[in-house]
């Protein structure tokens, strides 16, 4: 949709929720200008029914709107109520627990994250021109980058340009490529392969993952155990859809071992989970090196366990939607970070900055 639609459609909508506004209850008022105190300063531009609008049609759920927001679910549902009326048409429909949008809630869906879009980038570009660099960035990574990678990197970030507000989403990888497809993040960090059309990706750290068991199984003392052996050990595995699964998998696959014939006791949704797990002595898992680093350097009940033949090495990829590439302050945080790694950092070595 070309710029001046949007405007025109942007400064309607405005005038709509103003008339609205100043026929409502004072109490109504004073809730709408107390959520907006909640919010950062480029929030405060957008109409505040649009943005707990986009809320709920992002999660399809009033209960998580109403925690992204800082607001009580009651008044969510009363600025759901207040925006169909302003507009004349129901938004959403309801089926007991369960919510979807209506034909109309797509739409404008589609005409709130623009408007967002270009509020964000307005930011960016007016801090810009007075030669500074602030406003809101939007990414998410898989749980492992998450957790072991990301922070640091995004800490540094922070001290160089304190003007910028970042939101960080964990999930999976496809989950994170989804988000990054939908435009609802700008960068996306993944540990396996996207598989999907609307994103690009690239290289930017190198991983390993590594087999490790508890400090006292009989493998912990071996330097070496034969691939067809780890289909005779109870695994834990990370849930499908997982990148750290899906890289696995395949190199098992490649030593003729198919994932049929593993032993696969539980399914963890995160790293740490499986780290406890094998603690617990429940069985061997997979994890990447960046995430046992701090373990192997103070002494841990975990050990690793070399295959003969297998070395499963991946790269850890930046994604961001198809098309130009990214802008603003994505693009700026994406400098930052090739900078910052040194021709990407093998994993058994310490993140400096």
């Amino acid at each position: 949709m070309s710029t001046a639609p949007m405007a025109e459609f942007y400064a309607c909508f405005q005038r709509i929720a103003h008339q609205r506004r100043n026929r409502g209850s004072l109490h109504e008022r004073r809730e709408c200008n107390l959520a907006r105190c909640s919010n950062d300063s480029m929030a405060n531009l957008e109409n505040f029914r649009l943005v707990v609008f986009r809320a709920v049609a992002e999660h399809l759920s009033f209960r998580k709107a109403a925690e992204e927001l800082y607001l009580t679910q009651p008044a969510v549902s009363l600025q759901i109520k207040a925006l169909e009326e302003d507009l004349g048409v129901q938004l959403f429909d309801r089926t007991g627990s369960r919510i979807a949008l209506t034909s109309a809630g797509n739409k404008l869906l589609g005409f709130a994250q623009q408007v967002n879009a270009l509020l964000i980038r307005a930011e960016q570009e007016i801090a810009a021109s007075c030669g500074e660099h602030a406003g809101h960035l939007a990414h998410g990574a898989s749980t492992t980058i998450a957790q072991y990678v990301l922070p640091r990197l995004i800490g540094s970030f922070h001290r160089e340009f304190p003007r910028v507000q970042t939101t960080l989403i964990s999930g999976n990888t496809e989950q994170i490529v989804d988000a990054v497809a939908r435009q609802q993040i700008a960068l996306g960090f993944i540990e396996g392969p996207a598989h999907s059309r609307d994103v690009k990706t690239e290289p930017f750290l190198i991983d390993e993952l590594v087999l490790i068991v508890p400090a006292a199984h009989e493998w912990a003392e071996r330097s070496l155990i034969a691939c067809s052996e780890i289909a005779s050990m109870p695994l834990l595995m990370r849930e499908r859809g997982s990148g750290t699964r899906r890289v696995v998998e395949n190199a098992l696959e490649k030593q003729h071992l198919k994932a049929g014939a593993l032993q696969i006791v539980m399914e963890l949704d995160s790293t740490e989970a499986i780290k406890s797990a094998v603690e617990a002595g429940l069985g061997a898992g997979f994890v990447s090196r960046w995430a046992i680093a701090k373990d192997m350097r103070t002494g841990t009940s975990l050990r690793v366990v070399d295959i003969e033949g297998i070395r499963i090495r991946r790269d850890f990829l930046i994604t961001y939607a198809a098309g130009p590439g990214p802008q603003g302050l994505a693009q700026e945080f994406r400098r930052f970070l090739f900078a910052h790694l040194d021709g990407r950092k093998e994993p058994n070595k310490t993140l400096r900055l």
